[in-house]
């Protein structure tokens, strides 16, 4: 289905970036800061929104704003474009629904080998007990 982000749902600022850079780091704002409002985007199916709130962890704020920051590149186009990939990669990851787990029984063949190794295993540990005097 692909869940097509509209720019003006988007909201960008840039900031410093912090780390190695020299001069370049400290003048420059290169860092992007890209925000999207979960809660109420008009693109987001229901379930969709659901699972996105759960893999954006500590990324969405307690307004539902899921904050996403980009400082790996030196220019604010590359940051832009790693921002919106991993905004892009991270809705994929929401479109797709968990499937559900079917319920299933365990084979006879496998009752059989449980039951046998569980036997085998009690005879082993009645022989660590003391020996016995055997009258006879």
């Amino acid at each position: 289905m692909a869940i097509q982000i509209p720019s003006s749902e988007l909201t960008e600022a840039f900031v410093r970036a912090s780390g190695p850079g020299g001069q370049n780091v400290n003048k420059v704002s290169t860092a992007v800061e890209l925000r999207f409002d979960v809660e109420r985007s008009t693109v987001l199916p229901e379930a969709v929104r659901q699972r996105l709130r759960v893999l954006a962890g500590k990324r969405l704020t307690q307004d539902g704003i899921l904050v996403i920051t980009a400082s790996e590149h030196r220019t604010q186009e590359g940051n832009r474009a790693a921002a919106r990939a991993r905004l892009d990669e991270l809705v994929a990851r929401a479109e797709i629904a968990p499937k559900r787990r079917k319920a299933s029984r365990p084979t006879l063949g496998s009752k059989l080998r449980r039951l046998t190794e569980k036997s085998e295993r009690g005879q082993t540990k009645k022989g660590r007990g003391r020996p016995r005097d055997s009258e006879g």
